[in-house]
């Protein structure tokens, strides 16, 4: 285990999950589910660290509502240390996410208090004790809170803290635009990037896996790039070399949350000592079990447990 903990800095949002078993009648009526579930993809990080084994801490905004109490519990029961700015002009943020009866998944977000982080409400004192920071791009999209989670990175890495960061959501990024995106994200000395196919191919142009990995390597120079390949599994670009790793699983149900169940699974072993190759294989298997169940933090069963205890 580090001496320093895994600081995670972003969104906690709660997902309004509605899944469908068939396609959506335009104008009309289905039956299916609808659920509220916690969420956030920076939350969704921070919760699988600490789920497996990871100390963790988790800096965000929440309104002052009812639901910002609910996410505090929330954290709470999930053993992650929080450091959380109430807002009184802001409520607690939310997603709709629509899951398809394929298992694939579309999401709405609202603007809720996790947006509006400011680099004042910064708790110096913990991002300066982190031996790791993670942030994601849905922190970089608009500023705030963009200033704050740079600022961030600024104030951890300047105590000595590596980074890693997940560019989110290839289209928020073709909306920003990716010479913008690039600009931001650049000079951030990265340690581990951890894209999916879709914003990398966004990032650079390319399709292929190894062609885009190869790619984002002369991109973010200082960063292990850790591609995620959804049912293909994932890549570790490591010393100018491709290491595949298999898919643990192909039934789909729910893809919420599977490419931040890999990287708060892989930041917990890579952190604590397991190659890149080890940890993007332990992910693997973690993100594999997530798209079996509903929502992006499913209550944990038999085979997540064995899985961590593994």
């Amino acid at each position: 285990m580090p001496d320093r903990p895994l600081c995670v800095l972003g969104d906690f949002a709660w997902d309004v999950l509605i899944r469908t078993n068939t396609e959506l009648l335009r104008g009309g009526d289905t039956f299916g589910e609808v659920m509220l579930l916690p969420g956030g993809s920076a939350a969704n990080v921070a919760v699988w660290a600490s789920r497996c084994g990871l100390s963790t801490h988790f800096v965000g905004k929440i309104g002052r509502d009812r639901m910002g109490q609910l996410a505090v519990e929330n954290l709470d029961g999930e053993h992650v240390e929080h450091h959380l700015v109430e807002s009184d002009a802001n409520l607690t943020g939310s997603v709709a996410v629509f899951v398809d009866h394929t298992g694939e998944r579309s999401m709405v977000s609202g603007h809720g208090a996790d947006f509006y982080l400011l680099p004042s409400e910064l708790p110096r004192d913990v991002l300066a004790g982190a031996g790791h920071l993670h942030l994601t791009a849905w922190s970089f999209f608009t500023d705030p809170p963009r200033s704050a989670a740079r600022a961030a990175a600024r104030l951890a890495q300047g105590a000595g803290a590596t980074l890693s960061f997940d560019p989110a959501s290839f289209q928020m990024i073709e909306e920003m635009g990716v010479e913008a995106f690039l600009s931001v994200t650049r000079d951030l000395d990265i340690d581990v990037f951890l894209p999916n196919k879709e914003e990398g191919t966004v990032l650079t142009g390319v399709k292929e896996p190894e062609e885009i990995a190869r790619e984002l390597d002369l991109l973010y120079p200082s960063a292990l790039v850790i591609l995620k390949l959804d049912a293909d599994g994932a890549l570790v670009w490591l010393d100018g070399e491709p290491h595949h790793i298999p898919p643990a699983t192909n039934n789909l149900v729910d893809a919420t949350g599977a490419g931040d169940s890999f990287a708060g699974g892989f930041l917990a072993k890579f952190l604590t000592g397991s190659s890149a190759v080890e940890a993007a294989r332990f992910a693997t298997k973690i993100s594999a079990w997530v798209i079996e169940h509903p929502g992006a933090r499913p209550v944990p069963g038999p085979k997540l447990r064995r899985l961590l205890d593994g």
